[in-house]
């Protein structure tokens, strides 16, 4: 036998070891048959494959190459900002509470009834009967509205309660019966700082401790006053970076614009140049009206017009500006070529063209 031939049936018995399932390609289907008709047995077709080509399909699709990742999304301002949130509550949803009549008048008899339902309140407030000390103070708001402390007495049992948002509405209208009142900043400061709201939470107890310096408040502002400057320095970062992103962006307008000028006055600047013949010859080739002294005929009609413009030296006459000045006054006003007859450019032009057609000026 041909060696070769061999060396090739030794190769494919090989690979039909490796991979037996090439012997169910269908141009070897004759093979098949004969190893069946000698007694043996081909291996069956495994299930996840239905022809010798598929795995090399499955491993080239495995190897195409996946599309990029989207780019990430811009950071956010709170992507990168860690706040401790130890004490933090879910805000309360009760319904607003009762805040008094502002227009009542008070008489000194409802004043004095106010008092006493303070005092009650306090008194439950101090065995606990959280509760209770809120109704309490509720009707005493109710007999004297007018009164700044009785809202900031609430608040502070609100506080105690977990409700902080109740606490922040009674300190608001206590701030706003008396402003340079210590107790409604304090007691607001706390509620928000139960809300997690550190900034507002540290300029409530601020205010408060510079109206009238309280250990408690000053304790809790010492608290929450590393997270407010955290929050603030954070702030004023992506300040800085829309500042940079906004002075990039306009720059980059302002660069466009100037771009856009500059190219349009290279363009308009290539027309000039590009039509510099036919600009200077504005008023040459509608002509000199009623033609050139001397019988010269107007440029529009004149024939030949390309011979002409290819002569040299009325090629470089016709670009020296004095020259075309000239020119062009001769050819509005003909009679004006008596100011050019002591100018040997201006003549020696028109010399050329009246010969060009035969005539002299």
């Amino acid at each position: 036998m041909d060696l070769r031939k061999v060396n090739e049936l030794r190769a494919f018995v090989k690979l039909c070891k490796q991979n037996p399932t090439v012997l169910h390609a269908e141009e070897l289907s004759f093979f098949r048959e004969w190893v069946e008709s000698m007694g043996g047995t081909i291996p069956p077709v495994p299930c996840n494959t239905t022809s010798p080509e598929k795995p090399d399909e499955a491993k080239a699709e495995e190897k195409e190459p996946e599309e990029p990742p989207n780019p990430p999304e811009p950071e956010s301002e709170e992507s990168d900002l860690e706040i401790d949130k130890e004490g933090v509550i879910e805000p309360d949803k009760d319904e607003p509470q009762e805040m008094g009549d502002e227009n009542v008048e008070v008489s000194d008899e409802m004043m004095d009834q106010a008092n006493e339902k303070k005092m009650e309140a306090i008194n439950a407030l101090g065995e606990g009967k959280l509760q209770e000390a809120i109704n309490l103070f509720t009707e005493a708001i109710k007999l004297n509205p007018h009164l700044a402390i009785l809202y900031a007495k609430r608040a502070s049992v609100f506080v105690k309660m977990q409700k902080p948002n109740a606490a922040i509405r009674d300190c608001d209208r206590a701030i706003q019966i008396n402003p340079d009142s210590a107790q409604p900043y304090k007691w607001r400061g706390k509620a928000h700082r139960l809300l997690g709201h550190w900034e507002e939470a540290a300029h409530d107890l601020a205010l408060a401790c510079k109206l009238d310096y309280d250990e408690d408040a000053s304790a809790m502002l010492k608290e929450v006053q590393p997270r407010a400057q955290k929050i603030a320095e954070h702030r004023r970062k992506y300040e800085r970076k829309r500042e940079e992103k906004e002075i990039r962006e306009r720059m980059e307008r302002v660069k466009k614009a100037r771009e856009e000028h500059e190219r349009a006055q290279r363009e308009e600047e290539a027309r000039r140049q590009a039509g510099g013949g036919g600009a200077q010859f504005g008023g040459f080739p509608g002509g000199f009206p009623g033609g050139m002294p001397g019988g010269m005929p107007g440029m529009g009609g004149m024939p030949g017009l390309n011979e002409i413009l290819s002569d040299p030296e009325v090629l470089a006459a016709m670009q020296d500006p004095e020259v075309m000045a000239a020119f062009q006054d001769v050819a509005q006003n003909p009679a004006n070529m008596s100011k050019y007859q002591n100018n040997p450019k201006v003549m020696n032009l028109i010399g050329k063209l009246s010969s060009k057609f035969g005539t002299q000026p």
